[in-house]
């Protein structure tokens, strides 16, 4: 398999800086290296040319950055769907969660011009699925979920192509443990299949992943892994975006990359929100790197 990774320096969509050096802890951690090891063939291209705040007027206090964050993940689009026409697999390096209006929007355009059938297992602490109206913060990174519904600013909501990019029945969301009251009310107006923390703690995160990868792998043809690493509990990985106690532990963790690399059916993926302001030694940074070796396949035995 060819790999292309492609870092993607943001923190325009998240409250708290750092975020944006996620692609060079990433790369520093070995990421390249794990990979090759594996018997792949990597190849980098590089970073997005991404403003920094200083450089910005925040625009609407509701969204925040909208105009950057929009033109960024424009850009982005575009490349994803340039690396998936040369037959490489596309794995994003972040950057807060924003990214992944662009970078599912570009797998979304890749798969339409084929007439191909998306679905996306997002694993994270948070739903990500707030508009403007209802998000507390006004940062992006809490809305791209909501954008891939075809929800919230036109600017996001036309990436790649006018309208939704995900049909609800062909996402599902793992490891929720932080949501605000209003994507509590937009994920059960949409249907959007929930895997909560308690979830896991009652069932287990094998029956968990058997049916999350059911519902994301019917009738569909590409799947896309959003991994936000603050599902995994900051005890594990304190260098996060946006920390929340109670995550997914080292095994649980790996357990789903494990599963995901079992099913032979991941297309595409992003690791994202590694802050290393907030890190202990770039061991957040190993920790996904890690997990992304064993999306690809690697076993304990």
């Amino acid at each position: 398999m060819i790999i292309e990774l492609l870092g993607v320096p943001m923190d325009l969509g998240s409250g708290r800086r750092g975020v944006d050096m996620g692609p060079s802890a990433l790369r520093i951690a070995g990421v390249a290296t794990a990979l090759t090891a594996r018997g792949h063939r990597v190849l980098d291209g590089g970073d997005l040319d991404i403003k920094n705040m200083e450089e910005l007027p925040v625009g609407k206090r509701r969204a925040r950055y909208l105009r950057e964050i929009s033109r960024a993940s424009g850009l982005l689009a575009r490349r994803i769907d340039r690396i998936m026409t040369r037959g490489r697999f596309p794995l994003m390096l972040g950057g807060d969660h924003s990214i992944a209006v662009g970078t599912i929007s570009g797998v979304a355009t890749w798969c339409r011009r084929r007439q191909k059938r998306l679905g996306v297992l997002w694993v994270d602490a948070h739903g990500d699925i707030n508009l403007p109206a209802t998000s507390p913060s006004g940062n992006i990174h809490g809305m791209p979920l909501a954008a891939l519904f075809g929800l919230g600013p036109k600017e996001l909501t036309r990436i790649g192509f006018e309208g939704p990019k995900l049909d609800p029945r062909n996402v599902a969301l793992v490891g929720i443990r932080s949501l605000d009251a209003g994507e509590r009310r937009h994920l059960h107006r949409l249907g959007v299949r929930v895997y909560t923390m308690s979830e896991i703690d009652r069932d287990g995160i094998h029956t968990v992943m058997s049916d999350a990868l059911a519902r994301v792998t019917d009738g569909t043809d590409c799947l896309h892994v959003s991994f936000d690493l603050d599902c995994v509990d900051p005890s594990i990985a304190p260098g996060v975006g946006t920390p929340v106690k109670g995550g997914l532990d080292y095994r649980e963790a790996h357990f789903i990359m494990e599963t995901i690399a079992a099913s032979r059916r991941m297309t595409s993926l992003e690791m994202v929100e590694v802050n290393p302001i907030l890190d202990e030694r770039n061991r957040s940074a190993e920790l996904a790197v890690e997990l992304v070796e064993s999306a690809f396949g690697k076993k304990i035995l």
